[in-house]
């Protein structure tokens, strides 16, 4: 009789946590289909890539959905015991959780491209609206022949702005709007020149003279920076890919040797901790030669 009180009560519990975590799960995904989607889609609008935020979601969950099973079943085989199994599918589903975020970390590295090249652009642009001034044209005339002659992303982020001001939109409100969709300090440097300028009655030619001597002065900084930090990046590299380059040659040289690792719960657990360590390295070495101008 206690037995079967036992194995009952042993089933309820179980009945409810899997019930918690299927509620769980469930309010997850919904917010992820919901929330992180549409603020996702949002910000990839920012840059100009108009993808809805049903697509982004199907995206992650297919490519959390991938991941998992891959991993899965990279780590082992059928005949491994239960608590490898179950190591093997907690790690899955964490790799899994990882990617339901890409589309996040996607739009970092495309919003951080887009800025570079943005600031890059920023300075054949004030040399050209200068000259504009130069000539007797207004603020708006200089900003659509930055547009009729630019490239890909100021012209847009120009023409946006432009649009912006005929609709309805003050010329100062339209400013700040562009430098918040870009989030370049350079851009913020030139709307709050161009602010002050008109409140004060200054030169715009010679604010955006200064503005783009500055900023290429800045350009020069961090590509010597970057060639002083090339030999920290590079090790960083090779230090991340050694280890996945000699399980792989292990493996296919020597398979009885990696074989325990993958066929139990220890051996998953050590190779998780090494990947940890090496990301914690990766990040370390980063941070080291990361330096903000």
């Amino acid at each position: 009789m206690i037995t079967i009180l036992i194995v009952l009560l042993t089933a309820v519990c179980f009945a409810g946590l899997t019930t918690v975590a299927l509620n769980a799960f469930a309010s997850g995904a919904s917010a992820y289909s919901g929330t992180y989607s549409e603020a996702t889609s949002r910000q990839f609008e920012d840059i100009f890539l108009f993808i809805p935020p049903r697509r982004i979601a199907e995206i992650g969950w297919i490519g959390a959905i991938l991941t998992t099973v891959l991993v899965f079943l990279s780590l082992g085989g059928v005949g491994d015991s239960a608590s490898a199994t179950l190591v093997r599918l907690a790690v899955g589903l964490a790799m899994g959780a990882i990617m339901l975020m890409a589309p996040g970390q996607l739009l970092v590295i495309l919003r951080n491209r887009r800025r570079r090249k943005f600031n890059e652009q920023l300075v054949d642009a004030l040399t050209s609206m200068g000259n504009a001034l130069k000539s007797g044209f207004s603020i708006m005339q200089a900003l659509e022949h930055v547009v009729q002659n630019g490239e890909s992303p100021i012209s847009e982020e120009f023409a946006t702005t432009l649009h912006q001001t005929r609709v309805g939109v003050s010329f100062q409100d339209a400013m700040r709007n562009m430098d918040q969709r870009v989030g370049s300090e350079d851009l913020t440097l030139m709307v709050l020149s161009i602010e002050t300028a008109r409140r004060t009655g200054g030169n715009l030619t010679d604010v955006f003279a200064n503005i783009s001597h500055t900023i290429q002065e800045r350009f020069r900084v961090e590509n010597r920076i970057r060639t002083l930090t090339a030999q920290g990046r590079m090790q960083g590299i090779i230090l991340g890919l050694m280890p996945l380059a000699l399980a792989v040659v292990l493996s296919v040289v020597k398979p009885e040797m990696v074989q325990p690792f993958v066929h139990s719960a220890a051996g998953i657990a050590i190779i998780m901790a090494c990947a940890a360590m090496v990301v914690i390295g990766a990040f370390w070495i980063r941070k080291i030669i990361k330096i903000d101008i």
